[in-house]
């Protein structure tokens, strides 16, 4: 059962943090020590999300990620209202998470986990946009129908992150979360390229959550017209 809004917020603001703390702190340390590899950084991407979303999934619904409350509240999952409080909790707990980062590693962007493309922009913001309708697509897949989809939700949804993170992760650092862009680039005040990360992940969102609700309701339309049959 979901919380009252303030304290969803606060779930929202400390599953953030912790995603940064963690998903970026894996980033940072292995910018310094090469100790994780590529893959060991994706895989630490993936678990912290599944295990944030066990976490405060029935508090707050675990969305860390401005993109996908907008998305939520776009197909009509969501208040508006709420998307934006949410955003606001989730850019501050990003921005937390890498201050405290930082206070640990020091100032180098590249020690705090910014987000950062060897690709141009525009090809970059492809990649993003992709990225994001995928990772849209399977978390309103999870958060749809039976009860045992939501039991699974956590490993479906840190299992897709995780993938994505091993094919874009060299390209594009595998953002697909403006708050996860945005609170390292404040705390290391690296901001080249930064509107890609904001507004490809919201773009990438909607359409991943309308093309699942569209597909969605051909199906409900095709079963009920064989029902009806």
């Amino acid at each position: 059962m979901l919380l009252a809004l303030p304290r969803r917020c606060v779930c929202e603001f400390i599953g953030t943090y912790f995603l940064i703390v963690i998903g970026c702190g894996a980033m940072a340390v292995d910018a310094q020590t090469a100790a994780l590899t590529h893959v060991g950084v994706a895989t630490v991407w993936g678990l912290i999300v599944m295990t944030m979303i066990y976490s405060i999934g029935d508090l707050s619904g675990a969305h860390m990620n401005p993109a996908v409350s907008f998305a939520f509240a776009a197909v009509g999952r969501f208040p508006f209202k709420d998307a934006a409080a949410y955003t606001i909790a989730q850019c501050a707990g990003a921005l937390a998470g890498a201050i405290s980062i930082r206070a640990v590693l020091g100032v180098d962007e590249a020690y705090l986990g910014t987000t950062m493309t060897i690709l141009p922009a525009t090809s970059a913001w492809f990649v993003e946009a992709m990225m994001t309708a995928i990772l849209m697509w399977v978390v309103m897949g999870v958060s749809t129908g039976a009860k045992e989809k939501s039991i699974t939700a956590g490993l479906a949804v840190g299992a897709v992150i995780a993938m994505e993170a091993f094919v874009a992760g060299p390209l594009t650092k595998a953002s697909m979360n403006p708050a996860r862009s945005l609170g390292p680039a404040i705390a290391s005040g690296y901001f080249t390229n930064l509107w890609v990360y904001l507004s490809a992940p919201i773009v990438g969102a909607l359409v991943g959550g309308f093309t699942y609700c569209w597909v969605r309701s051909v199906d409900e339309n095709t079963d009920a017209a064989i029902n009806a049959s």
